[in-house]
């Protein structure tokens, strides 16, 4: 397929540097996600009636970076029409207008998280955590903007939870935007990837592990319930409520 070479996205990234981070990022993962561990897909079939943007995926999360390029993966399949697998080939034709939020603290550790920015990182400051340490402070509107940008042009992945530790509570600060953007809320639900990689993603701790990505039915959101309500949604949907802990201790 013919891409532009001056072409860029709505952040400004070359597109066609764009396909080339998203192939070479893709080349390593897919090998690791697909030969030395196994991957089962559940749901993806539903990508298939989604709009090409304004769409938000709520996952819960593992690993900085190796949870988000398995769902890149997925997409890049569904982009080539193929559900539920992952082809080597899709590689070759990746989906370009897919963004992912993360700690701008973690993109800039190292040159590998610096890289795959240019694959669609949408960097935000948290405001409760940095360097290890909790602190308080505003949201930067800057932020804000850019997050939307990312969901009124394409397919966005959010982590509610902002951290790698399970059921964690989430941050009202999906429901904030959900409620301005009112995009389709799509959740996910991973598994698997904790004891394949380290804390990163980037480094592979064992082999032999199930990969588990499901995708869940669109979230039917009743605009009229507090955020708090909304949220504890969102937190059931992608199995991280209190209750979900009990039936994992059991």
């Amino acid at each position: 397929m013919h891409l532009n070479p001056f072409k860029r996205d709505s952040f400004g990234y070359n597109l066609l540097i764009k396909r080339t981070v998203i192939f070479v990022f893709g080349l390593i993962t897919w090998y690791r996600f697909f030969r030395i561990n196994s991957t089962r897909i559940v749901g993806a079939d539903k990508l298939r009636e989604l709009p090409s943007q304004g769409v938000l995926f709520v996952s819960n999360h593992q690993t900085y970076f190796a949870d988000v390029s398995a769902m890149y993966q997925v997409f890049n399949a569904a982009e080539n029409g193929r559900y539920n697998s992952v082809p080597f080939h899709t590689l070759f034709r990746p989906k370009l207008n897919v963004f992912f939020v993360a700690a701008a603290e973690t993109m800039k550790k190292g040159i590998l998280p610096k890289l795959m920015q240019y694959a669609g990182s949408v960097s935000i400051k948290r405001t409760w955590r940095e360097a290890g340490k909790n602190v308080n402070r505003a949201v930067d509107p800057k932020d804000i903007e850019n997050i939307k940008r990312a969901m009124e042009t394409g397919w966005t992945i959010t982590f509610p939870q902002g951290t790698t530790r399970p059921f964690v509570k989430g941050r009202r600060g999906t429901v904030h935007l959900i409620k301005e953007l009112r995009p389709v809320v799509v959740p996910v639900v991973i598994d698997g990837f904790r004891r394949a990689f380290d804390k990163t993603g980037m480094f592979v701790k064992s082999n032999g592990n199930l990969l588990n990505i499901t995708f869940k039915e669109p979230l039917q959101l009743d605009f009229s319930k507090s955020n708090d309500e909304l949220l504890d949604e969102i937190m059931v949907a992608i199995e991280q409520a209190p209750e979900f802990l009990k039936i994992k201790d059991e």
